[in-house]
């Protein structure tokens, strides 16, 4: 296991799988619905906040519900990628609150952005205004998300249940 993964038992691993589904779920439902108490369910849940494993509570937006119909992922390039171009890259697209992910990238692109907006409209003005201005930037590629086929936020666990050296016992 790699060091910066921490060992969670079956009992654990269910609570994580049911908070991903449904952050809201009470601690009592939660703890029926893993077969523990209230109080031991409570310390787990305590203990993976503190481990860095849990981090924090958000309700999900619907985008459609809100007006943002257009879902864009954009591949950028920079003429070069040294940590001054990085850093300013990243400084200026941190500000726009319709960049919902960027990732540094291997590969062609150097960025790899999903953009949430309302309109072609609002995209062409986040092109215009942010992205073009971007002094080291040399190249923009944007694909339109026709479809979602299938969106979650949940992490899998299943590598933690059936990873070498994980005996029977270790994941009760």
């Amino acid at each position: 296991m790699p060091q910066d993964t921490i060992e969670l038992d079956e009992t654990s691993l269910r609570i994580l799988d049911l908070l991903q589904q449904n952050a809201d779920i009470s601690n009592a439902e939660l703890a029926e619905r893993v077969g523990l108490s209230t109080s031991p369910c409570w310390r787990r849940v305590t203990e993976m906040k503190e481990k860095g494993v849990l981090r924090g509570a958000v309700m999900l937006a619907d985008p459609l519900s809100l007006g943002l119909a257009v879902n864009v992922f954009v591949h950028v390039s920079l003429k070069q990628q040294d940590k001054v171009s990085l850093r300013h890259f990243t400084d200026a697209i941190s500000e726009r609150p319709e960049v919902m992910e960027c990732y540094l990238m291997t590969g062609e692109s150097d960025f790899l952005l999903r953009v949430v907006v309302e309109n072609l409209q609002k995209y062409q003005l986040l092109m215009m205004d942010c992205l073009t201005q971007i002094e080291s930037v040399s190249s923009i590629r944007s694909s339109f998300a026709l479809s979602q086929v299938k969106y979650t936020t949940a992490l899998p666990t299943q590598h933690l249940r059936t990873s070498p050296g994980r005996s029977a016992a270790s994941s009760r």
